[in-house]
């Protein structure tokens, strides 16, 4: 008997209502309606999962009405036909229609036994279909959230895949390569990792439909990292205060609240900042 699937797994994580405002990222993930691909790669700390949610959460465009799957994976995703049920049951959060049987089959001693892509294409190929067929259907709520937000009408899909850096076995990457270069026009695929992934991203980049958020897109700028310490973490630091931490942190939004934490309650937040390094 197959083991239960974890629903939380498809939550889109809550977003603090007190975070700073950051709509030039949101305003790039929605570049993935034209394209493939979002690539959001960054190490721990820098806030990928945290403006995935805000995108979600927050989009609420009526000329490009989007519905997203979201699913968190974790190091036992590895195995192909788990990864597999996992994305199908974040996907039929949207459409309960879509890998039905496919998902039942999964669920089966032969499957369990077969190995390798062909395997996996028997279950992908169905389901391309399925979707290229449905996603101009009738609306259904925006996934199964922890807080419920108001539904969209369907007009495209977006699966989000979250900390995808956990994710080794091969096969898994070639299910998901097999996808990316099948699926329909109105399905894009959000990928947040720490590291990139071994999937056609170069190949995809030089097509045009790749949409990527880097390190260097994610720190905080001086005015960010301002309003995060005073408004959000309510330290009331000089600028020159906030600005030298923000150097100090080159902009990491993890060693940038770590700083906050330790600083509340200080009187000689100078003293701290001149002696804060990346070892604290």
């Amino acid at each position: 008997m197959a083991a239960p699937l974890l629903l939380t797994k498809s939550y889109i994580p809550r977003v603090h209502a007190s975070l700073v405002p950051r709509p030039h990222l949101i305003q790039q993930l929605d570049a993935v309606l034209d394209r493939k691909l979002a690539l959001i790669s960054a190490p721990a700390g820098f806030g990928k999962t945290t403006i995935l949610s805000r995108w979600v959460r927050n989009r609420d465009s009526d000329d490009r009405p989007v519905r997203f799957a979201w699913l968190s994976l974790d190091k036992a995703d590895n195995d192909p036909a788990r990864f597999l049920s996992y994305m199908l049951m974040s996907i039929q959060e949207i459409d309960p229609g879509i890998g039905r049987s496919e998902l039942e089959a999964m669920k089966s001693a032969s499957f369990a036994k077969a190995s390798g892509l062909p395997a996996l294409e028997e279950v992908l190929t169905p389901l391309i279909n399925q979707m290229a067929t449905r996603l101009d259907s009738s609306p259904e709520p925006v996934g199964q959230l922890a807080e419920p937000i108001a539904p969209a009408v369907c007009g495209a899909l977006v699966l989000v895949l979250d900390d995808y850096h956990v994710i080794e076995a091969q096969t898994v990457h070639d299910a998901l390569t097999f996808l990316l270069e099948h699926m329909p026009p109105r399905m894009h695929l959000a990928i947040a990792t720490r590291t990139d992934p071994p999937l056609p991203v170069a190949r995809l980049r030089g097509q045009g439909q790749v949409v990527e958020l880097r390190q260097d897109d994610l720190v905080f700028t001086p005015e960010e990292a301002s309003r995060f310490l005073n408004e959000v973490m309510g330290l009331h630091l000089p600028r020159e205060t906030v600005v030298a931490l923000a150097a100090r942190t080159e902009g990491w939004i993890a060693g940038l609240q770590m700083a906050a934490v330790s600083m509340q309650g200080r009187k000689d937040t100078d003293a701290f900042v001149r002696g804060f390094t990346g070892s604290d």
